[in-house]
């Protein structure tokens, strides 16, 4: 009985703490919630095994210059691939008939869209990093407020114990609002780093797959050019198509 007690009676502090802060106190606990399922989710598609497959990665820094081959069996792999990577190579092979330039452009278009994706949800970690502390600063001064208005209303009521305890309930919503936000700037801080830094990783390797691409043009000339821009049809058309 004694743990069973125990436990009810800590969950009555916890009750009463956050029933202190009143109307402020539910907007710092949905903000407590919307933060905790950004954080989830975006670790879950923030993985870097997700965003830039090994396999693919492993594929571009051994693919050699000259293995027309290998860009064939690239192209098919980032075909069936969803990831981040694969979609911003596909858009590379694809071009590959095209300019360098012009091929570039195009990658780096698809790259900020990818990125932008990727960032999805992290804006509103920063949100709740500014408003929480306001929240719970705005809660401390309307508490503050009551508390003084109820000693000045009754000039009998000059216990210095009852001011205290006023006082100390008026601040538990800036203790939550700070609580919230320390651990959104930390994951904000993180995810946005981690961002960072794999879309420079997956820049430097498209730009190395590039480099290896058209110097397979430049080397073989118009063989070249007449292989590359094949890349980007699935499978040939039936002859009856054709006609």
């Amino acid at each position: 009985m004694l743990p069973i007690t125990l436990a009810a009676s800590t969950l009555r502090a916890v009750y009463d703490f956050f029933a202190q802060g009143g109307l402020f106190m539910g907007f710092l606990l949905i903000c407590s919630v919307v933060s905790m399922a950004v954080i989830i989710l975006r670790a879950i598609a923030l993985r870097r095994d997700l965003v830039m497959p090994p396999i693919i990665e492993r594929e571009i820094e051994a693919l050699q210059p000259e293995d027309t081959e290998g860009v064939v069996k690239l192209s098919r792999m980032v075909r069936n691939d969803n990831s981040t990577l694969a979609r911003i190579a596909q858009v590379g092979l694809q071009n590959l008939n095209w300019p360098k330039m012009e091929n570039l452009e195009a990658v780096q278009t698809k790259a900020r869209y990818e990125v932008l994706r990727l960032e999805s949800g992290l804006f509103i970690l920063e949100i709740i990093v500014g408003i929480a502390p306001l929240l719970g600063l705005l809660g401390a001064v309307a508490g503050l407020v009551k508390v003084f208005s109820a000693f000045g209303a009754n000039a009998a009521a000059t216990d210095p114990h009852l001011m205290a305890k006023g006082i100390s309930e008026a601040l538990s919503t800036t203790i939550v609002g700070l609580a919230i936000a320390i651990p959104s700037l930390i994951a904000y801080s993180y995810f946005s780093k981690k961002v960072e830094t794999m879309a420079s990783d997956m820049e430097s390797l498209i730009s190395e797959l590039l480099a290896k691409c058209y110097y397979q043009k430049q080397r073989y000339g118009n063989r070249g050019s007449k292989l590359l821009p094949s890349l980007a049809d699935p499978e040939p058309m039936p002859e009856e198509e054709l006609l």
